[in-house]
């Protein structure tokens, strides 16, 4: 599976004829990136009003699973929308959905996400079963117009994650006896499986780039077994396999995503935010895997290894590539801002606030996430304040996207 380059390659700027079409719908990161950095800003507050009693809120189903889909299908899937429909252009030169059909998907995912809050289940779930499916025919045109068969298994893990999400509400429904967790733990391992392969890619990528003389090599063989290692793991956990089987394999996971850490030498990234938010994201992920090796043995509750995942993997890398990416679409140079900066770092110490401070004193529990939660929102906001205006714009160098 090819990547596609995260700035734009250097062409002759477009005329302003064909610059057509609100900036907004012209490119998929535009309207998901502000759609997705808008709803974390404001969902995760409010579950946390409504888990320690401060507000009732008539939701479709129990307050923790709709928190858990909407951070799932609703924020992460979201980036994961707009980054693929920005990035098969890319890769195809070919256009994926701009104006009427980008709004209209645009358009799908916010449905859902107030349906959530004030539509009978049945439409809330129709609707958000909808958009996964149609942006994956979105893409397979694309790819296939183009002849781009390496990037077709990206379309595997669009309908994955699209049947993770019709297990999900059949389950809520009493339709099928699927525990509705698992169907959520299957979306977590899918983006994980995602966020394995990409990060072993661009992070040396752009480690060396900016480090002369570094030498990175990551053998084949290595990357190729950590990857077999890693879905082996989670599919054990997701399909509950017993308890000191996931232990092991959890385990070896945490070590191989160690080692492989550690030969990025993220040492070098101190001085380069961009980057080193990258690296101390990625740092969660071996972390993640020792704590749920930790909870087959009943040391800590599974779900620090769930936060270590959702808020510093997941949370850490996509604040780190909205900006990253965000910027080389709109032509702008990728030397993150003071906001951006502390914007990373706050959710790096939300993650801190979730998922260690619990550990290590459960009596502080609803301190720490009330904490995480402001500093989270603040994150998103940071972003929100800073990019809006950017993400409504043509291009500064005068392209179209």
């Amino acid at each position: 599976m090819s990547l596609p380059p995260l700035v734009s390659a250097s062409r002759p700027a477009q005329s302003a004829a064909s610059l057509h079409g609100w900036p907004l719908l012209r490119l998929g990161f535009r309207p998901f990136y502000l759609g997705t950095a808008l709803l974390a800003c404001l969902a995760v507050p409010l579950w946390i009003a409504i888990f320690l009693g401060r507000i009732q809120v008539p939701l479709p189903m129990s307050p923790l699973l709709w928190h858990a889909h909407e951070m799932l299908f609703g924020f992460a899937a979201g980036v994961v929308v707009g980054f693929l429909l920005t990035a098969v252009k890319a890769w195809t030169g070919l256009e994926t959905a701009r104006g009427p059909l980008l709004g209209a998907l645009a358009l799908l995912w916010l449905a859902a996400r107030l349906a959530s809050l004030v539509a009978p289940y049945a439409v809330y779930a129709t609707l958000d079963m909808l958009l996964l499916p149609a942006v994956a025919a979105v893409l397979l045109r694309v790819l296939i117009k183009a002849g781009n068969k390496r990037n077709i298994p990206l379309i595997c893990l669009l309908l994955l994650m699209a049947a993770a999400n019709l297990v999900f509400h059949l389950s809520v429904l009493g339709i099928v006896a699927v525990p509705a967790v698992s169907a959520l733990y299957a979306e977590l391992a899918l983006i994980l499986m995602v966020v394995s392969v990409i990060t072993g890619r661009v992070v040396p990528m752009f480690t060396r780039n900016v480090t002369p003389g570094l030498v990175i090599n990551m053998p084949r063989k290595f990357e190729l077994s950590l990857l077999a290692v890693t879905a082996v793991a989670l599919a054990l956990w997701v399909f509950a396999a017993p308890a000191p089987v996931v232990l092991v394999a959890s385990l070896a996971a945490g070590v191989m995503h160690a080692v492989r850490l550690w030969k990025w030498h993220p040492q070098v990234t101190f001085k380069r935010p961009i980057l080193w938010i990258l690296h101390a994201s990625y740092a969660w992920l071996p972390l993640g895997f020792v704590l749920l090796a930790l909870a087959q043995l009943g040391w800590v509750v599974p779900s620090l290894a769930v936060h270590a995942f959702a808020v510093g993997v997941i949370g850490g890398l996509i604040i780190g590539m909205v900006t990253r990416t965000a910027r080389g679409h709109t032509g702008r140079p990728l030397q993150p801002s003071r906001g951006e900066v502390v914007a990373y770092a706050l959710v790096m110490l939300a993650a801190v606030l979730r998922v260690l401070v619990p550990a290590v004193q459960p009596a502080w529990y609803a301190y720490a996430l009330e904490g995480a939660a402001c500093l989270w929102a603040i994150a998103f906001a940071i972003y929100l304040v800073i990019y809006t205006p950017w993400l409504m714009r043509t291009r500064l160098d005068g392209k179209d996207g």
